[in-house]
């Protein structure tokens, strides 16, 4: 079990799907754990945070919970109600912004074994399943924001980062 450096944005891994994982053995079960340490130091993560591009995510939620490991999640239903949540990301550390997500969401996944499962999420869980599947295809968090919005977090992170 490892803590695993995080990569930073704008690497171009945040922008890159990753592969689906079809060997559920000793080295998957491996980097699972090293997401979970990896997640304790920095909360929420995703392979590709860290440079690894497989569909492996692990959420916890609430912070006391078990952590929870998902293979290939997928959403596969999906509420028309919508929320807003403040969500950033590991990867681009320091600032947050507003995100419209669906309120509600049933996620297809497999377990370290590979058996499928299902799990129906609501609130800030949904929207850490939808983050993270996001960040699994690729698309950025950053790219559901309006291009201003986006724009302007882009250049309070760069002034953030010149300061340090």
């Amino acid at each position: 079990m490892t803590i695993r450096p995080i990569i930073k944005f704008p690497d171009p891994l945040l922008r890159s799907v990753a592969d689906r994982v079809e060997l559920f053995d000793s080295d998957l079960r491996g980097l699972a754990d090293d997401l979970v340490d990896t997640m304790h130091a920095a909360p929420g993560i995703t392979g590709p945070h860290i440079g690894i591009l497989k569909r492996l995510v692990v959420i916890q939620v609430p912070p006391a919970a078990k952590p929870a490991i998902y293979v290939n999640p997928a959403i596969v239903e999906a509420s028309t109600e919508m929320l807003r949540h403040t969500e950033g990301s590991v990867s681009m550390p320091g600032v947050t912004e507003e995100v419209e997500r669906h309120a509600r969401v049933r996620v297809r996944y497999q377990d370290l074994e590979g058996q499928e499962q299902f799990e129906d999420a609501e609130g800030l869980l949904a929207v850490c399943h939808q983050h993270e599947i996001d960040q699994l295809d690729g698309l950025f968090w950053i790219h559901r924001l309006s291009r201003l919005k986006r724009e302007r977090l882009i250049k309070r992170y760069d002034k953030l980062m010149r300061a340090f």
